[in-house]
């Protein structure tokens, strides 16, 4: 199946990693479910890529009844599901772990985690029953998946279980010709991320600038895994800025 017969489906497509991945999906010539928050930036994604073959959809993906609608809207539309780039996710405020509130916690647990899951579960449920059966589903783990930042609790915690995530989906889904893969991001340039140019705190205390990379490599990276046979995965990529201080000590 070549990627102008495939559907691929992208979570926080709206801004950031999840847009950059969904117009590379778009130009590759794949039909992109577009999954957000807010429908007003996912319009926006879809208007930019000019063409007819991306599918805005709000959707919470913390809300089990926001994902069920999701894939219902993705069922009667297109009828199959091939890609599912699970990259919905947010952070709490860097305050002390003593002072984070249950409220923060929870909040990225929700979407980091069980959004992950609940999505991974309803493409999981689309891919085995469709025919050619199958399919692939890419994890956004981030470098948080190996190391934290100072005050990163709730976010390394949930990052960290991404990869837990990654390695049962894996196994228990290989029978069903499922392949799953994480992508693990360091220092690509989006809104979000556009402080670590201008200095966030180190291990040892410091502020330091931070050097990037485009977020265009990122998405680059994830259309070549997608991209690959069903019967090869990355299992794990690492994909950072050069010369971020992440290996070594720092």
């Amino acid at each position: 199946m070549n990627s102008n017969d495939k559907v691929a489906l992208v979570t926080g497509a709206g801004t950031g990693i999840g847009k950059a991945v969904a117009l590379a999906l778009l130009r590759e010539g794949y039909r992109v479910v577009l999954a957000g928050r807010r429908i007003e930036p996912l319009n926006e994604v879809a208007k930019e890529s000019g063409t007819e073959r991306a599918l805005p959809v709000a959707t919470d993906v913390s809300r089990p009844e926001s994902v069920a609608a999701l894939f219902a809207k993705i069922k009667e539309v297109f009828g199959r599901l091939d890609v599912l780039f699970n990259n919905a996710g947010v952070n709490a405020p860097p305050v002390n772990f003593e002072n984070l509130s249950f409220e923060q916690w929870q909040n990225v647990v929700n979407i980091n985690l069980t959004g992950s899951f609940l999505c991974a579960q309803g493409a999981i449920k689309m891919m085995k029953d469709q025919v050619p059966q199958g399919g692939r589903i890419i994890n956004n783990g981030s470098i948080s998946a190996h190391a934290p930042r100072p005050n990163s609790a709730p976010y390394t915690a949930t990052k960290h279980a991404i990869t837990g995530l990654t390695k049962s989906i894996s196994l228990d889904c290989r029978k069903y010709n499922i392949a799953c893969g994480q992508i693990d991001i360091g220092n690509a340039m989006t809104e979000l991320s556009a402080r670590m140019a201008k200095g966030v705190p180190q291990a040892n205390g410091e502020i330091a600038i931070e050097p990037m990379m485009d977020a265009k490599e990122v998405a680059d990276a994830v259309v070549h895994m997608a991209a690959l046979p069903l019967s090869t995965n990355v299992q794990f990529m690492t994909i950072m800025a050069t010369k971020m201080p992440f290996v070594g000590r720092g």
